[in-house]
Parts: structure tokens; sequence; C-alpha cells
């Protein structure tokens, strides 16, 4: 049986696309890139800044790093706050406290950011750690973010563990440490997203995971 469930946060938990594509929005006319449509830059939601900077505009890692730094002074002061909670999560997350599961947070977004947003929901009674990005930029990827969790938390059979979130490098970092993982369609990946990178189970909705989370308690 689980025990220990390590929730993504953007995409998973919340619906953070207002703030986080207008963060990136700015960013991006920092550099003099003009994005007329900003659900263009949907995919900045979920993956380390640095890396979908570099992908989307070419950037080298030092024009990342300040891209991100501009991003993140809209975001930590308003961007964080433009984000809605999906219905049915606060539900959710008290039914699968109540049965005996150990709720975590593990986002690539920056530990003390993610504390914030947790706060801001009134998430915080239902999570045992919310483990982010550190502000070095060494703990970023989503595996590093799982490892660090697992060895402060002192988690050592994985079995007893999975990943739940909605976009591929959730799932790519829960393999990369030998953990199972759920892909959630209800987010910004797509189905054959999550299949490609090899989720263990897909949820459609919230519904659907807290249904089947529900009946692997003895």
């Amino acid at each position: 049986m689980k025990k220990y469930l390590l929730f993504d946060l953007d995409g998973t938990l919340t619906d953070p696309e207002e703030g986080i594509t207008k963060a990136v929005w700015l960013a991006l006319k920092h550099f003099g890139i003009e994005v007329k449509d900003r659900t263009e830059l949907r995919p900045f939601i979920g993956p380390p800044l640095w890396d979908q900077f570099q992908e989307y505009a070419g950037f080298t890692r030092e024009q990342a790093e300040e891209a991100v730094k501009v991003f993140r002074e809209y975001y930590t002061e308003k961007g964080v706050y433009e984000n809605k909670e999906y219905p049915g999560i606060r539900e959710m997350l008290g039914a699968l406290k109540c049965a005996g599961y150990q709720l975590y947070v593990a986002t690539s977004k920056p530990e003390t950011t993610a504390g914030i947003v947790v706060k801001y929901f009134g998430f915080t009674d239902y999570f045992t750690y919310v483990a982010g990005a550190d502000s070095e930029g060494k703990r970023v990827k989503k595996a590093d973010v799982i490892r660090y969790l697992l060895e402060r938390e002192g988690i050592t059979d994985l079995s007893e563990a999975v990943m739940i979130g909605d976009r591929k490098h959730d799932i790519l970092g829960a393999k990369e440490v030998g953990m199972d993982s759920i892909g959630v369609l209800y987010g910004y990946g797509s189905r054959e997203e999550l299949e490609e990178a090899g989720a263990g189970r897909i949820a459609a909705t919230v519904e659907e995971l807290e249904e089947y989370l529900l009946s692997q308690v003895d």
C-alpha cells in the first residue's frame, strides 16, 4: 500500500496560469520579445524556468538567469496570488489525510514561494512538508526535489510512495528516483505526454484521482 503521496503544485493542486504567464511575458519583454497571446506561454507552467526560457527563446544560461530574476520580481509580489485552486482539491486532500496518507508537495517552484502558495490557499494543515527548489539553483529539477524530500523525511521504501503531477517532468522525475507516478489530465499535460513519459496511471479528473487513491487504502 502507498503511504506517502507527493503532489506537484502548479497544474496539479492549483491553476497558476494568469500569474505565471504574466510574469513570463514581462521577462520576455525585458529582452525585447513581444508575445501577443499569453496562452502561448502555458508551457512555462510546471518545468524549471531556466530550461523553458532557453528552449522557448534560445537564451543562454546567463540570459535565462536574468529572465528568471525579472520573472520573480513580478511573481513573488503579485503573480503568486493570481492563482486559483482546482475544484474538489481541498475536499480530496482532506479525505486522503483522513484515510491515513501522509501528503507532501514536491515542486520545481522555489520552496519559499511554494510555501506562500500553500499557505495562501489554506492547505498548510494537509501537508507534512512542502519541498521545492533551493535559492542557489542547485535543486531545481523534479528528481532533485523528490530526492531531497525523501531524504529529509526518511522515506526509504519507495514502493510506499507515489508522485502525482500533470507534466512529463513529474513522471520522469519519479522514474529517475525509482518511484511510481500518477499523471493528471486536468492540468497542463496531455495524455500522450504523460503516457510517453511512463506514468503508471492517469486520472482525468480530481474526482477520479481521489476515488482511485481511496480505493487503495487497506
